[in-house]
């Protein structure tokens, strides 16, 4: 009884051993950041002014030119297409409702290489314009040059719309009809119901999915340099690399983690009001059905993205990939020891990712006085989503060095160890891909009854008895979920793999990279086809868990409009 009155009936906190492992994670999240704010203000002053003088000013401006850019287009596409699924019925809305995810499959880099080649002045898109247009030659007619900040919000928006997609069709669909009804029948046409009613009530969906969209496109690295636009994240990986300046990186870094703050204020005040016009209970907007013109003009619309985003990049690889085969160049054996890597860092990946994350969910069912500790180390340690990659590993370097150096002077090895045998890179993905697992194991955990528990004690069991014989069993789905998306993602990691290799490391993401470097598009393409393939598991999951349930639609003698 008296434990009954501490905390609810069978829940009991988790032990010190597991609070102590919970902060030591989040205390190595947070230490990247705090390494490379010691990296920027201890090294002087010095680097400073040049940095203002020459590198910040542009890349600074070439990097809010291209969130805005994509920010605006991820914001059209995924908002509009996501009403058109939901408020109308039309050809192909059954497959487009799920299709419109796909490109969450193909990684920026990968778009941007594809379409470097398809859209070359003497490529096959500009080939067949020119055909049609009766040109002979690029000096005729050509289509203005991707490498350029157009091309590269281009490339980007048609990938990342889906972040604002899925959150603004979740939201649209547990609207109340009753709201729309009510607006049109003050007067408001269909237009002004949707901008007037639907649209503010999507507000905070619509800031999750944008600073998402914007949290990658900041990450990305590969994408950026192939279009040819310096960004922050493009100067941190030029001016460590090939100035070998640490200090200059870590204070180019710095300046991205404002922009990162502003974007996760972003997100957490979009979910501190995403509650805001939910519709439990009531009746959703039913689709309305479109005949003829405006159904066919409705079919391309929510297509559109879907050929640009996926469809287009997916079958050029596929027809690159199958030219090289057939030319009987087949997979040399650097791509093939690559797909050995990439599968083995994805794997270290997952095992250490899932299981911080459980010890980090675990410990934040934490009850009574420890509860505010616990939600902030579950809290901290869930930050390195929002991390980019080249800044995480900028600020991961020093003290692995460090360590290493010391380990390996205490046990008389040459070189260091933990660098030369990856564990640094599993590390920093493990780090950036934390949040995955913890949320999908906290959700697991919230809905299991604590009578579960609570009979599991009263047996006699003890809390790490209960936890492997009856909490881990009924979280193999969420536990599997997380896992599938941190090796996908990890398979996917371009900055961080770039910047932590070992030496003579090659997964697929770099060595598409450094054939697109060289401008060897086919060998590169089976890598490209290979991330490609594994990235589609979890969209799959995504469209089914998510997805798969659509309103029915209204009959047209029966629409309220």
């Amino acid at each position: 009884m008296l434990i009954s009155r501490r905390q609810p009936p069978g829940l009991r906190a988790a032990g010190p051993a597991w609070r102590c492992a919970s902060f030591l994670i989040a205390l190595g999240v947070l230490a990247p950041v705090l390494t490379l704010a010691w990296l920027a203000f201890g090294s002087g002053v010095g680097h400073w002014g040049p940095l203002f003088a020459h590198v910040l000013p542009q890349a600074a401006l070439n990097t809010a030119l291209l969130l805005a850019g994509v920010g605006t287009l991820v914001l059209v596409i995924g908002t509009g297409c996501a009403w058109l699924v939901t408020a109308h019925d039309f050809p192909g809305r059954g497959v487009l409702n799920w299709a419109l995810l796909l490109p969450l499959a193909m990684p920026t880099y990968i778009v941007a290489f594809a379409y470097l080649d398809l859209l070359h002045p003497i490529g096959p898109v500009q080939g067949a314009i020119r055909w049609m247009l009766g040109f002979d030659s690029p000096r005729q007619f050509r289509l203005p040059d991707l490498r350029s900040m157009p091309g590269a919000i281009f490339v980007l928006g048609f990938v990342l719309y889906p972040y604002v997609y899925m959150t603004a069709r979740a939201m649209f669909m547990t609207q109340p009809a009753h709201l729309l009804e009510a607006a049109r029948t003050l007067g408001e046409n269909r237009r002004g119901a949707f901008f007037r009613v639907a649209l503010p009530l999507a507000r905070p969906a619509l800031a999750v999915g944008l600073s998402l969209a914007l949290l990658e496109t900041l990450n990305d690295i590969g994408a950026s340099e192939f279009l040819g636009v310096n960004t922050l994240t493009v100067a941190v990986y030029t001016t460590w690399i090939t100035r070998s300046d640490l200090a200059g990186a870590a204070q180019i870094a710095c300046a991205m983690l404002f922009v990162v703050v502003a974007l996760v204020w972003l997100e957490r005040n979009g979910r501190q009001h995403q509650r805001f016009g939910s519709a439990q209970r009531m009746r959703a907007v039913q689709p309305r059905r479109l005949h003829g013109g405006a159904a066919w003009a409705a079919t391309a619309t929510a297509a559109l993205p879907v050929l640009i985003g996926f469809v287009a990049p997916a079958l050029y690889l596929v027809w690159e990939s199958g030219k090289r085969l057939h030319q009987g160049g087949g997979i040399s054996q650097g791509l093939v020891a690559s797909l050995g890597n990439t599968l083995a860092l994805a794997a270290g990946v997952t095992v250490v990712a899932v299981a911080a994350g459980l010890v980090v969910a675990w410990a934040s069912r934490s009850q009574g006085t420890s509860l505010n500790r616990a939600r902030w180390q579950a809290r901290a340690a869930t930050l390195g989503y929002a991390v980019p990659g080249t800044v995480l590993a900028i600020g991961l370097l020093t003290p692995a060095l460090a360590f290493d150096a010391a380990l390996a002077g205490a046990m008389g090895w040459q070189g260091l160890p933990l660098m030369g045998a990856g564990i640094v890179l599993v590390m920093a993905c493990a780090i950036r891909f934390l949040a995955m697992p913890v949320g999908g194991i906290e959700a697991g955990l919230a809905r299991i009854p604590p009578a579960i528990e609570q009979a599991s004690r009263l047996l006699g069991e003890t809390t790490g008895g209960t936890l492997r014989r009856v909490h881990l069993p009924l979280l193999q789905p969420a536990i599997a979920a997380g896992a599938l998306l941190v090796f996908v993602d990890a398979m996917k990691e371009l900055p961080a793999t770039l910047l932590l290799r070992p030496a003579n490391f090659d997964t697929l993401a770099t060595w598409l990279y450094a054939e697109a470097a060289r401008g060897t598009y086919e060998e590169g393409a089976i890598a490209a086809l290979a991330i490609v393939v594994a990235g589609l598991l979890p969209v799959v999951l995504l469209a089914r868990n998510q997805l798969g349930t659509t309103p029915a639609v209204t009959p047209p003698d029966t629409d309220p409009a």
